[in-house]
């Protein structure tokens, strides 16, 4: 414990005693931007191309499913789900084609549930988030959505992403 407190006085005495010209910060490290997906730049990660990543979206969220290749690469038995925005058949656990889209309307409660459930304990404890759709905050037209809150999203709050 004296070793300690040795340590730490000769650090306080040291930057007390060192001129402010001297001081130099280390500026934070720069975090990665996000990045927004289309449609269609989600499409080309859909797992059919050897050696590219695979990603999928829940919720608006893109996650790098990769490490889960046997589920989502070619001829897997989830890769209807890769290089979309899954979000009602992860709800519905389904892999209709009608049901491989962004839209949850319809979804019951016990879906909804189903939803939240899947997406916090599978999605986001297993895989990285690397982006999330253009949808999510941009209008149709691909303009910024000034009004944009994350609680306008059906069934989505952004203290759960992080």
């Amino acid at each position: 414990m004296a070793a300690l407190w040795k340590v730490l006085a000769s650090v306080l005495l040291q930057a007390l005693l060192c001129p402010a010209d001297e001081v130099t910060l280390k500026p934070k490290t720069a975090r990665k931007p996000v990045r927004l997906f289309t449609d269609d730049d989600l499409q080309s990660y859909n797992g059919q191309e050897e050696g590219k990543p695979i990603y999928l979206a829940v919720k608006g969220v893109v996650f790098d499913v990769t490490k889960g290749k046997e589920f989502y690469g070619r001829g897997a038995p989830y890769n209807a789900l890769a290089g979309r925005d899954c979000t009602k058949a992860v709800a519905k656990m389904s892999l209709d084609p009608e049901d491989l889209t962004h839209d949850t309307t319809g979804l019951t409660e016990e879906e909804l549930q189903s939803l939240d459930s899947i997406f916090k304990d599978t999605y986001k404890a297993k895989y990285p988030i690397v982006g999330y759709t253009a949808r999510r905050i941009l209008n149709e037209d691909g303009s910024p959505n000034k009004h944009f809150q994350p609680e306008d999203q059906p069934n989505f709050s952004i203290k759960d992403e992080f």
